[in-house]
């Protein structure tokens, strides 16, 4: 005969508050977890702790400035993604055929934490295929508006006349606020009595224009040695000491250093990134609301 306690340890998990646990140790936040779930912050905290005592386990250790995964949620956090995995797995065969999800990310924007962001997505949807392409904010808007994007991420520069950018609802979905600084090599030191070195991309970039309007209005002259097709041909430039840049930090590359204000220079303006959309479908908006949750966590 079944014992209380035998039957009670094979009485299923409930799958919503396993998915609620992964997103927000994915994301580090109960806040980004509820917002990629459409729901609320003490939604997910009674979803968690109706999982944490059916495990009988602490899985998170939260504190006012982060949240931790404890030992026991380390060990469960794996075997909850494969579940959720099988889960999806075994929906697909009931789901429409694959999906494809095309989204634009401006290349300011993407930067060297990309892999992970999009990592975050692994078994989120297995009949979704999601493309993304990376390219400048301008290129990508024209793009939303032939319909060959179903969204795109942008870095909505201000004018060059010192005017903020308008957070219009055409503009998009405020995200976060992206800040611009100047980075240069580890022990970079400018050429002395001579103007500035400055790895940029093409005109007309926006960030391009913001920093040459500064080092104009600064009174500091440049001349530029480097120009790139991408923002991560401006990185490499950058580390091979060639000159300085303007970059967003999350698009520096890794190992170069913010020099602004120990070579005087001028500071840069920020910039809110936002979220254009078209999708309206089920999936599509749960990956992509999955996405601009880890944006905003990494911004």
């Amino acid at each position: 005969m079944t014992t209380t306690a035998t039957a009670a340890s094979f009485r299923p998990l409930d799958l919503d508050a396993v998915h609620a646990f992964v997103l927000v140790a994915t994301l580090r936040s109960f806040t980004r977890a509820a917002e990629a779930l459409g729901t609320t912050q003490s939604a997910i905290s009674l979803k968690l702790k109706r999982l944490e005592d059916r495990l009988g386990q602490r899985l998170l250790e939260r504190t006012p400035r982060q949240v931790r995964l404890s030992s026991q949620g380390a060990a469960f956090l794996e075997p909850a993604r494969r579940l959720l995995a099988a889960h999806d797995q075994a929906l697909a065969g009931l789901e429409e055929a694959p999906h494809r999800l095309v989204i634009g990310i401006s290349d300011h924007v993407a930067g060297r934490d990309l892999p992970g962001l999009l990592a975050r997505l692994q078994g989120r949807d297995p009949t979704l295929v999601m493309e993304v392409r990376i390219a400048a904010s301008r290129d990508l808007g024209g793009l939303l508006e032939r319909g060959e994007l179903d969204a795109a991420i942008l870095r909505l520069e201000p004018p060059l006349d010192g005017r903020p950018a308008e957070l219009t609802a055409e503009a998009g979905e405020p995200l976060f606020i992206d800040p611009l600084c100047w980075f240069a090599a580890p022990g970079w030191e400018p050429p002395p009595a001579a103007p500035l070195p400055i790895a940029t991309l093409s005109a007309p970039c926006g960030v391009r224009g913001h920093a040459v309007r500064a080092l104009d209005a600064a009174g500091i002259p440049w001349t530029e040695v480097f120009v790139g097709g991408g923002v991560a041909a401006v990185g490499a430039a950058v580390l091979a000491g060639l000159g300085v840049a303007a970059l967003a930090p999350r698009a520096a590359p890794l190992g170069a250093v913010e020099v602004g204000g120990r070579f005087g220079l001028p500071p840069l303006p920020s910039a809110p990134v936002v979220l254009r959309s078209t999708v309206s479908d089920r999936r599509s908006r749960a990956a992509l609301a999955t996405l601009v949750a880890a944006f905003r966590a990494a911004g």
